[in-house]
């Protein structure tokens, strides 16, 4: 990601390419909103922050997202930029930032998961095939294929962790609606995933 961005500003900015600022000059220049300023920010630290993300736990993709957000945000807000600390280790803090905010998402998107499975699992054997089958990807395959309103509710409540009040707001319906869509969305994917299970468990017997 940080890649192609890269590649698709230095095409706007061939002119430019060959510049190379100080660290002093490239917070000047950043602060006047200069482009080639923030290719050239994106050049001098990708690596370090890209390695930072990594080191806190995230994978591959994740810490590409995180590394993007980090420099997203440092241009967004370089004007609050100090100078009392390093640019790197300003870049660091809030790549760490953003690395803690991506392994709390993944946390809650698991979570939200399992207690999904949970909510429309109702028998111990039930459940036990569910985490044979990996089923937190069965899931949500299984929730995009809801009628559009039940799918979105799911989504939000246990994918996004919006509550019921969020949810009323987002999709402009009164409350006890969001509760009638959720209600017959699990009634449904528990339906669905039954019988699921139960053809694959009938072709192993």
């Amino acid at each position: 990601m940080i890649r192609k961005f890269l590649i698709d500003m230095e095409g706007t900015l061939l002119t430019n390419r060959d510049k190379q600022y100080n660290e002093q000059e490239l917070v000047i220049n950043l602060q006047k909103g200069d482009e080639t300023a923030f290719v050239e920010l994106i050049k001098q630290f990708e690596t370090s922050i890209f390695l930072c993300c990594r080191s806190l736990g995230l994978n591959e993709s994740e810490a590409e997202d995180a590394a993007s957000e980090t420099f997203l945000a440092a241009y967004e807000g370089i004007n609050k930029y100090q100078g009392k600390s390093g640019l790197g280790t300003w870049l660091w803090k809030i790549a760490y930032w953003k690395s803690v905010d991506c392994l709390r998402r993944r946390k809650r998107l698991r979570q939200n998961a399992s207690n999904l499975s949970e909510d429309i699992a109702d028998s111990r054997n039930y459940n036990l095939t569910i985490e044979q089958k990996e089923t937190v990807e069965i899931i949500w395959e299984k929730v995009n294929q809801l009628p559009k309103l039940w799918s979105l509710a799911i989504i939000l409540f246990y994918r996004e962790g919006k509550n019921i009040s969020e949810i009323s707001t987002i999709m402009n319906v009164k409350k006890e609606t969001v509760k009638t869509y959720l209600f017959r969305g699990k009634k449904k994917l528990s339906t669905i995933l039954k019988k699921i299970f139960k053809e694959e468990l009938d072709g192993i017997e």
